[in-house]
C-alpha cells in the first residue's frame, strides 16, 4: 500500500465517529446544498483541520526522509484520496449570498 493510501486510511481510522458524521452530512448535502451550507461549513471546519494536520504528517515525513520535491506530488495524491471519499469537500467555507429582505421596484414614467 502506498504511504498516502496508508495515511489517508490512518487518519479514518483515528477519527472514526467525526468523519461517519461528516459522511452522513456530506450526502445530504450533495442533494440539499443551500439548506445545509452553515452547517456543512462548521462541521467541515473541523474535518478540513485534521485533513490539513494528516496531510502535513504525511510530507513531512518524506522531508525528513530526503525526498521534499516530491511532497507536493504526494501532497496531491492524498487530496486526490479524500475528494474521491468526500467529492464535495472543496465546498467547505463556501459563502453564500441570502436574498435581500426586500426589493425595490423600479417607477416606468
Amino acid at each position: 500500500m502506498t504511504k498516502f493510501k496508508e495515511y489517508f486510511e490512518r487518519m479514518i481510522a483515528t477519527n472514526k465517529q467525526i468523519f461517519d458524521e461528516f459522511r452522513i452530512l456530506h450526502n445530504k448535502y450533495q442533494d440539499h446544498q443551500e439548506l445545509l451550507q452553515e452547517e456543512f461549513n462548521k462541521k467541515g471546519e473541523i474535518v478540513m483541520r485534521i485533513i490539513k494536520d494528516w496531510e502535513n504528517k504525511l510530507c513531512l515525513q518524506s522531508e525528513k526522509a530526503g525526498y521534499s520535491g516530491y511532497t507536493s506530488n504526494l501532497s496531491e495524491k492524498f487530496m486526490y484520496e479524500v475528494r474521491a471519499e468526500f467529492p464535495m469537500i472543496d465546498y467547505v467555507g463556501v459563502i453564500t449570498k441570502s436574498k435581500p429582505s426586500f426589493t425595490l421596484k423600479r417607477i416606468s414614467l
